[in-house]
């Protein structure tokens, strides 16, 4: 049995009935695209190829399995084939690979890997709706971009493997210079432990963040100052504070919806930290860092609701944002964290807490994520603590929404500049309130 059907064994998904149901569901879910699209598999098809998965896995049949998904190739092969030969059904390539993953998925469930199945089946359904929105975009990129992302695709891949696995200890020798004349009592040498593989993964995690967003910035953005200030902000809050003040700057009137998106670029901001934390520290050597939570969310909440009274979403927005797709962006990123998890070590420890907290302030100026992940980078070896660790990276995200604020004063409407730096004050505020509450 897996580890995780172990784990569900006393629970409701550990029982067979319960895993074919939900395994029949993900079937049906599935299938609705193609239903929708009226391709010769659909809804009924795809839920019963994901029973049939399930059926054989419970049986504990390795042979009926292999000979099911055997099946469903040929049929899948059969589709295509009939998709040559009618002009109307065209090529079904991916109705015959999207069975096979409903079979992969019926499989999984029933096995015990529910979350694995439930997490393939949405992702593939999101790949089948959105099949316009990606070819757009791919067909949208220019020739340099295309490079580039198959540059850092080959670095990201083919970096990982050779990193060292687990923990390794940076030496930085005597510090308090016990080798030097003048000092009569010398400190010990310095040692900060880190992840190779995982800081690595926080590298490409956040530059994968950035590709996304940027992706749907380029294909709706134009449509909605939530669209633009939200996920544009997950790609670049720099980029929509600059392009606010174009617009305010061009129509004093546009001041609401200028306000409303640094506001929702500041709860993206937020909640693309939050998922930092809770991604690499749901799993690993230390407890989740869950105090990070609620202040977090009270930005995130808070940020949206604000925005939501000030501006209509629907108002119109064009931003012009730096394309993600550069690998020396992704480096400079990759030695900016680099810089803050050795500064936030040895501040951490010559300084303590305190000297940990304003390199916190300090990088958060440049950049919240950066701060967060080596945060949680150092958590995970133990080289901070729980609560430095969740103050650190409150610190920094208030140190981004500051900087925000900061650069409207640049602009030329004064009261916009006070509005912004107001609301801003006020979400920092809170979200101290927030952990004062929680310290008390």
């Amino acid at each position: 049995m897996s580890p995780s059907a172990a784990a569900l064994a006393s629970a409701p998904l550990g029982e067979p009935l319960v895993r074919l149901v939900l395994a029949g569901a993900l079937g049906l879910f599935l299938g609705l695209e193609r239903e929708w699209s009226q391709k010769p598999a659909g809804i009924r098809t795809f839920a019963l190829v994901s029973l049939l998965a399930a059926v054989f896995t419970v049986l504990d049949a390795p042979g009926l399995l292999v000979v099911g998904g055997a099946l469903v190739l040929v049929q899948g092969v059969l589709l295509a084939l009939r998709g040559l030969l009618d002009e109307e059904v065209g090529l079904s390539l991916t109705t015959s690979t999207s069975m096979l993953v409903a079979y992969g998925v019926g499989a999984l469930v029933a096995a015990g890997y529910v979350i694995e199945g439930v997490t393939i089946a949405v992702l593939s359904s999101a790949l089948l709706v959105l099949k316009r929105e990606l070819h757009r975009f791919a067909w949208g990129l220019s020739r340099e971009e295309l490079r580039s992302t198959t540059e850092f695709a080959i670095l990201a891949f083919v970096v990982y493997p050779l990193l060292p696995a687990g923990t390794v200890t940076l030496g930085f020798g005597d510090l308090g210079g016990s080798g030097s004349a003048n000092s009569a009592v010398g400190s010990p040498g310095l040692a900060i432990e880190i992840e190779p593989r995982v800081i690595w993964l926080l590298v490409v995690t956040v530059a994968a963040i950035g590709i996304v967003n940027y992706a749907v910035v380029k294909t709706y953005g134009g449509r909605g100052v939530a669209v633009t200030g939200f996920f544009g902000g997950l790609a670049s809050s720099t980029a929509v504070v600059g392009t606010m003040l174009d617009q305010v700057r061009q129509r004093p009137g546009a001041a609401s919806y200028a306000l409303a998106a640094i506001l929702l670029a500041d709860a993206a901001m937020a909640l693309r930290n939050l998922a930092i934390v809770l991604a690499f520290t749901l799993t690993g050597p230390r407890p989740l860092l869950g105090d990070a939570i609620v202040p977090l969310g009270v930005v995130i909440v808070a940020s949206v609701v604000v925005a939501a009274a000030n501006a209509d979403w629907g108002e119109s927005v064009e931003m012009d944002l730096e394309s993600p797709f550069s690998l020396r962006n992704s480096l400079g990123f990759g030695a900016i964290f680099a810089a803050i998890v050795v500064a936030g070590g040895l501040a951490q420890s010559q300084f303590g807490a305190a000297g940990f907290f304003a390199t916190a302030i300090l990088s958060g100026l440049v950049s919240s994520a950066g701060v967060t992940a080596s945060t949680v980078s150092l958590y995970r070896t133990g080289d901070v603590a729980t609560d430095t660790a969740v103050t650190a990276i409150l610190l920094a995200t208030a140190s981004s929404i500051v900087v925000k604020a900061a650069l409207t004063a640049a602009g030329p409407n004064r009261r916009f500049a006070y509005r912004v730096t107001a609301w801003s004050g006020l979400l920092v505020a809170a979200s101290g309130v927030v952990v004062a509450l929680a310290v008390v």
